[in-house]
């Protein structure tokens, strides 16, 4: 076995792991064996958030797919509107993408487009941008013959997870925020500003911030989450938020239910 191997085997076993912890019983045989030849193969990272599990199969990211064109030193990818599929005045967008793997390369074309109807809440007013990641997913799967789909080309979403506790005022009385925990594993209220303040900061969307917490912690409610299992999600989020916000999107994204999904090419 070579180096390459060896990294690649290894990084196998860290994303079975990974995986795991992250979700834990929803994980089946089909779905181990299936990440370890996405592993090998295109070198996806379950930490850096290049795969989601959703809806009971894997889903690569965008951030995943640009990370592996860079690895296998992608000559370059052109991206250009499709005005006869686009009508800026209703959000309806269309863009043609190319991939070239070399500069020999003719290219791997793909197509994507985006209408308020078919994106997430979390992207409502950034159709154009929707359609333009669509595409350039498509082409990079097609390029690098890549089965799974990604997860921007899944049409709307319709999250069905609870609002945040609003941001309690006055606590137990003293409103300095040095409550600790008061015993039914809610967040104290100097925690909970923080992650309010996260989500106004970064503009996240507060539904699905409050389903990967409650993903995260293993509970089915955030207030069964211990305080200093809140206080670990909290910090991993603004840590993720700090070092790459689009693929924090990403993993968010992946806790709204989708109605409606792309078939595979």
């Amino acid at each position: 076995m070579n180096s390459g191997d060896s990294r690649y085997q290894k990084l196998a076993r860290r994303n079975r792991k990974d995986a795991r912890l992250r979700w834990g019983p929803l994980l089946k045989k089909v779905h181990l064996s299936t990440l370890n030849d996405l592993s090998t193969q295109f070198g996806f990272s379950v930490s850096m958030g290049d795969l989601l599990l959703l809806d009971g199969g894997w889903y690569v990211t965008h951030t995943g797919l640009i990370r592996m064109a860079r690895t296998n030193r992608c000559s370059g990818i052109h991206v250009r509107p499709v005005p006869e599929f686009s009508d800026p005045s209703s959000q309806r967008w269309a863009f043609e993408a190319a991939v070239y793997k070399s500069r020999a390369c003719r290219g791997f074309f793909g197509y994507g487009d985006a209408t308020p109807s078919t994106v997430s809440d979390l992207v409502r007013g950034a159709e154009m941008r929707v359609a333009e990641t669509r595409a350039v997913n498509r082409a990079l799967r097609k390029a690098y013959g890549i089965g799974i789909c990604s997860v921007e080309e899944i049409g709307s979403f319709q999250s069905p997870v609870e609002k945040l506790p609003p941001n309690s005022a006055n606590g137990n009385g003293n409103g300095n925020g040095s409550r600790k925990d008061n015993g039914n594993g809610t967040a104290a209220p100097k925690l909970r500003d923080r992650l309010c303040q996260l989500i106004r900061q970064h503009q996240l969307d507060p539904e699905l911030v409050k389903a990967y917490a409650v993903d995260l912690c293993g509970v089915k409610t955030l207030r069964e989450a211990t305080r200093q299992q809140v206080e670990h999600f909290v910090q991993q989020l603004a840590d993720w938020a700090e070092k790459d916000r689009n693929a924090l999107l990403c993993q968010l994204n992946s806790y709204a239910r989708p109605t409606s999904k792309e078939q595979i090419a």
